[in-house]
């Protein structure tokens, strides 16, 4: 990572407490845990919010979106199961901190996001960090990326009236989308793998509360 960021050894210390809450919440993936060890959350929040950026919450980032509770992005990032190398498909970047987790994590990423200001502002911060598996785009992700699928995985970040048909077409076999579907106010997470060409096998989880996820298939 470039130097033109501060870290010390007091965020550092902030990390660690944060990576023993959401351990203590289920999340056992070392190569998770580690990337939200390494990665410095308050990068992504104004330095007058640092406190915020080390609690295990979601916190507002502007244009009606937030960053993602640490848990939350801990929990889709560890059902995904990814590995180096696999592409995957982030549909609303919001401030790229779920997306530099994943490319920690070795991925090569396509992300999209809705809002031009958070498109502008992730792209940006992405660069800066100096990561270059990723390609970031602006537009309705609800409607995916079809050009640069099949995907091994796919993680939407806002919450969904239903999964997006479009979606799921673009997982490879034995890929993963992990989803929050449901109502506007709380959804419940829901994985789908592609098991085969015509089979999709669904696995539901406790309930989680999202953004909406805007576009043709999200809430308008």
């Amino acid at each position: 990572m470039k130097g033109v960021f501060e870290d010390n050894y007091k965020h550092k210390g902030m990390r660690k407490a944060l990576v023993r809450k959401v351990k203590e919440k289920g999340i056992h993936d070392r190569q998770v845990l580690e990337a939200i060890e390494k990665l410095p959350r308050h990068y992504f929040f104004e330095p007058a919010f640092l406190e915020h950026a080390y609690q295990d919450k979601a916190f507002p980032i502007g244009s009606g979106q937030t960053i993602s509770q640490p848990y939350t992005v801990a929990f889709q990032t560890q059902q995904l199961e990814v590995k180096p190398g696999h592409r995957i498909l982030e549909v609303g970047t919001g401030s790229g901190y779920q997306a530099s987790i994943l490319l920690e994590l070795g991925v090569e990423l396509y992300t999209i996001e809705y809002q031009k200001p958070l498109f502008e502002q992730a792209r940006w911060m992405l660069r800066e960090l100096g990561y270059t598996r990723v390609q970031c785009f602006h537009g309705d992700g609800s409607l995916g990326l079809p050009a640069h699928a099949p995907y091994h995985g796919i993680i939407v970040t806002a919450g969904a009236p239903t999964v997006p048909k479009a979606l799921v077409s673009q997982l490879a076999v034995g890929g993963r989308l992990i989803i929050p579907v449901g109502d506007n106010k709380k959804q419940k997470m829901i994985r789908l793998t592609r098991v085969s060409e015509t089979q999709v096998r669904k696995e539901e989880y406790d309930h989680f509360s999202f953004v909406p996820l805007r576009g043709e298939q999200g809430w308008k």
